[in-house]
């Protein structure tokens, strides 16, 4: 199933539409099952994602739609039916983020192993995208001149 990684209104207002269930956990995380997004209007389209497990643990997510050209990712059909995806506007795509903080222009986003969200059900799963090798799990949100100079002097 190609799923759609165009922004779709979320409604933050009442807690239970930020809250997500996890019942995998994330990658590292498994037992970290339930998670809240959090956003400040100044910092988007950078969002948080609060999770709840042993501990309280913070990530930055984003909704790739208009922020990485081109992100068209697929997922598995038996990843589709497991999140119970009956359309693909269901699917809500969140990638992390990983900020240096030396260098937050460097910031880059996981764009192989995305958190796919069933908009319906709140319930998501991370998983690994099927056209993976299009993609990078280290893509650059901010394009670097100096990189791109170099590109172009060695082309």
């Amino acid at each position: 199933m190609k799923v759609l990684p165009d922004l779709y209104p979320t409604d933050f207002d009442s807690p239970s539409a930020n809250e997500l269930i996890l019942p995998q956990g994330i990658i590292g995380f498994g037992d970290y099952k339930r998670a809240e997004l959090l956003y400040m209007p100044d910092h988007l389209p950078f969002l948080w994602m609060k999770l709840h497990g042993p501990e309280i643990l913070h990530f930055i997510v984003i909704e790739p739609g208009g922020i990485v050209p081109g992100y068209e990712p697929e997922i598995f059909d038996e990843d589709a039916l497991h999140l119970d995806l009956r359309t693909p506007a269901e699917a809500m795509i969140l990638n992390i983020v990983t900020l240096k903080r030396q260098n937050p222009v460097e910031a880059t986003a996981n764009l192989i192993g995305p958190l796919v969200v069933n908009r319906r059900t709140r319930t998501g799963r991370q998983l690994v995208i099927s056209n993976y090798s299009r993609f990078s799990a280290h893509h650059s949100l901010v394009e670097n001149p100096q990189v791109s100079s170099s590109i172009a002097r060695t082309a």
